[in-house]
């Protein structure tokens, strides 16, 4: 799990300005940065993805379904980045061969 707390981390830094002026604007308010990470390769940690579902209130019978679409979108974008890396190192025809 240090990984996940690093990517935590890193994910927050960019935003703890804007989460603190929140705070400060609407005390009787709460507010926490809900990050989701997908590990290298695309990996998801699936209990964090559902700790961090279940903060938003997500019912428990969606998340399933929400994970599903979060793993499959990843997978995709993954695709994306090979492909172009492929064509970027072999030229633009050698991606036919691959193409389902």
């Amino acid at each position: 799990m240090d990984f996940l707390r690093v990517k935590e981390d890193e994910a927050n830094e960019p935003h703890k300005g804007i989460i603190e002026a929140l705070r400060v604007a609407a005390l009787e308010w709460t507010f926490e940065q809900i990050n989701f990470v997908a590990g290298r390769r695309g990996a998801v940690a699936e209990d964090n993805f559902y700790n961090q579902l279940e903060k938003l209130n997500v019912q428990a019978g969606k998340r399933d379904k929400i994970l599903l679409a979060h793993v499959q979108c990843t997978c995709e974008v993954h695709d994306t980045v090979m492909r172009s890396y492929y064509q970027q190192i072999h030229g633009g025809n050698c991606i036919k061969k691959f193409s389902m």
